[in-house]
């Protein structure tokens, strides 16, 4: 016996005066109505209702259950409203998880404009690398394409980068040439590590060939497991590192890192977020998400754009 809808029937038949009444109110067939009140007495092993042919009153017993009952039904009520509500409200804390070059060039640069959109949505985000990503424990969860969530998890694609490899000027103007993949082997080079992946060499591929790939040996002079680290140590003139376009763009934009090997890349990467569950997602949840994606894919676009409009333009500046 279903003992809610069982009281909410009982309740529903006293208000409307008959079963008939309650069965069109609530839209449940007379049989059903007939047999959710013969159920609820039996379980209570009482008479709530006087029935005759021309009206049906309530018993002592009746009179008084149905004083609780109309406490606990309103009870249950406004605690479904208190939990919609919070489904719905754009207001409360958020949780996040983000392996650290997530959290630094996708979710810091969307906080200051999506906190004066949404004043009352705070962020608590965790930024660690895992390889499996602790979908249940946060409201999202930013992957890569390399991270092996569990089987089920349904994931929203946020955005595809491919990888390039940069190098500062003045690393370059005492380097060795470096006109074919093969040349790197006589260049420092910063590499990203990788669980399966091998330090000691780096893949290619040409857009221009896309089924066609090469593996070059290197040495490399640095391994490290953050992205940040190899960026900042390619700026200081250290070597060359492979690092997502997007990422990247605005230290080509301004010179201070240089594309080289074009249009060879070393990767494409995708980042994708994570919910627990389809179902009851807060709407907090639904804004950042789309705010996420939307607001990634613009400023990449831009800084890609911005590049590449750079990139076209010939050393002298004329633009022929």
């Amino acid at each position: 016996m279903d003992r809610l809808l069982s009281m909410r029937v009982f309740e529903r038949v006293v208000d409307e005066g008959s079963l008939a009444g309650a069965a069109r109110a609530l839209d449940l067939s007379p049989p059903v109505v007939t047999r959710l009140m013969t159920d609820l007495e039996a379980h209570l092993g009482t008479r709530l209702l006087q029935r005759t042919t021309r009206r049906q009153a309530l018993t002592e017993a009746g009179e008084a259950y149905l004083a609780r009952v109309r406490v606990i039904l309103r009870d249950i009520d406004e605690a479904e409203r208190v939990a919609s509500a919070h489904t719905a409200e754009l207001a409360g804390t958020l949780r996040l998880h983000a392996p650290p070059v997530m959290a630094t060039y996708a979710i810091a640069p969307l906080m200051a404009a999506f906190h004066a959109r949404y004043p009352k949505i705070a962020i608590d985000l965790t930024v660690e690398a895992r390889h499996e990503p602790p979908v249940e424990d946060h409201d999202i969860t930013l992957f890569g394409a390399d991270a092996r969530p569990a089987p089920d998890v349904v994931a929203r694609k946020v955005i595809d980068a491919e990888a390039v490899l940069v190098a500062a000027p003045r690393y370059l103007q005492a380097a060795p040439p470096l006109a074919a993949p093969a040349d790197l082997a006589q260049h420092a080079c910063l590499r990203l590590q990788q669980a399966d992946g091998n330090p000691r060499l780096w893949r290619m591929w040409c857009p221009r060939e896309p089924d066609q790939s090469v593996e070059v040996p290197i040495t490399p002079l640095l391994v490290a497991n953050h992205t940040d680290t190899l960026i900042r140590a390619a700026l200081d003139g250290a070597g060359i590192t492979s690092v997502s376009l997007d990422i990247v763009a605005p230290y080509l934009v301004r010179g201070d890192l240089v594309r080289v090997l074009a249009p060879w890349i070393t990767g494409r990467l995708s980042m994708y977020a994570a919910v627990p569950t389809r179902k009851f997602i807060p709407q907090r949840t639904r804004v950042f998400l789309d705010w996420l994606v939307e607001e990634t894919r613009r400023q990449t676009a831009a800084a890609v754009a911005a590049y590449t409009a750079q990139a076209a333009v010939p050393p002298d500046g004329s633009g022929a």
